[in-house]
């Protein structure tokens, strides 16, 4: 799609809604792919997995990638019709819950507002554009494209480069140029130190346990049930979105002890929830950020 292609056209179909979405979008010249249960994108099949096949490319491990199905998330959304309509790809849509789009691939940068707050937040702060209601928020869509980068505040991702977004209509309001105040939103986040004393490697990362929460108000058993809850989250997203969840399940943790005395330990906490992002390919300083960003974001929590 041009800068200037409206994304108006997808429609629905008797016979595979989905499909047709992603076929008017791809007709734009906006890469599509299939997202399944729980809107994240199919996993990679046994060929691809852990980039045994080199990784698509842009992916983090560079070079062609020559399966026929949709493996590798967002780098697998396409524009051309043959390969949506493949055999290869039959099963995907024969089971997708939902169409997502890659935005850089059409250039273009989704501002993700994940809730009341983000949306007033960016009502004070970032130029109207086109702006596509979400469950909770809105996707506020501007033309031009940039590094994705998640939590860059509270409840705002920035969706281009290397994420998808998901397909939920056309929106409303007119598309605008990329402001500079998105993209220093990342630039910010660059130079933001990780908070706290964060060690680089895995095995001199802290644990939490009880001996660091003499100010905390609740059982060793429910602090622990949180936490597996919230690791067992950030795991499960393999494929994508393993750094926002893991600022959603700081966050969480941060909303627990915010009545506490303190101290809770909550540093300890969040050192294992880094680990959990780093073990499903989240750059340590990106997951450092984004826990650090989750905690920080409760007022009045219990360190």
């Amino acid at each position: 799609m041009t800068q200037t292609t409206d994304i108006t056209r997808a429609h629905s179909s008797p016979l595979n809604k989905h499909l047709s979405t992603a076929l008017s979008l791809a007709e734009s010249g906006v890469p599509a792919l299939p997202l399944r249960v729980g809107k994240v994108p199919f996993g990679n099949c046994p060929g691809c997995a852990k980039n045994a096949c080199g990784g698509r490319p842009n992916m983090k491990t560079p070079g062609p990638c020559r399966c026929p199905r949709p493996c590798h998330a967002w780098a697998a959304a396409t524009t051309n019709p043959d390969v949506l309509t493949s055999r290869a790809w039959t099963f995907a849509w024969v089971q997708a819950s939902a169409v997502a789009y890659h935005p850089g691939g059409a250039g273009l940068t989704v501002v993700d507002l994940d809730d009341a707050d983000a949306v007033a937040w960016a009502r004070e702060s970032l130029p109207l554009t086109r702006n596509v209601p979400t469950t909770r928020g809105e996707h506020w869509i501007y033309l031009g494209a940039m590094r994705s980068a998640n939590a860059v505040r509270p409840g705002v991702d920035i969706k281009s480069l290397m994420q998808y977004a998901r397909w939920l209509g056309p929106g409303t309001g007119t598309m605008t140029a990329l402001p500079d105040a998105v993209r220093a939103l990342v630039e910010k986040e660059e130079t933001t130190p990780a908070r706290g004393e964060v060690v680089s490697s895995s095995p001199g990362r802290a644990t939490w346990d009880a001996s660091v929460a003499t100010g905390c108000r609740h059982t060793e058993k429910y602090v622990r049930t949180g936490l597996a809850r919230g690791l067992a989250r950030v795991l499960a997203r393999t494929e994508s979105g393993a750094a926002s969840q893991a600022f959603g399940v700081a966050q969480f943790l941060a909303k627990q002890h915010a009545q506490c005395p303190g101290p809770c330990g909550l540093d300890a906490l969040g050192q294992e929830v880094i680990a959990a992002a780093v073990s499903v390919g989240v750059p340590e300083p990106y997951a450092v950020r984004a826990v650090g960003n989750g905690l920080n974001s409760v007022a009045g929590r219990a360190a």
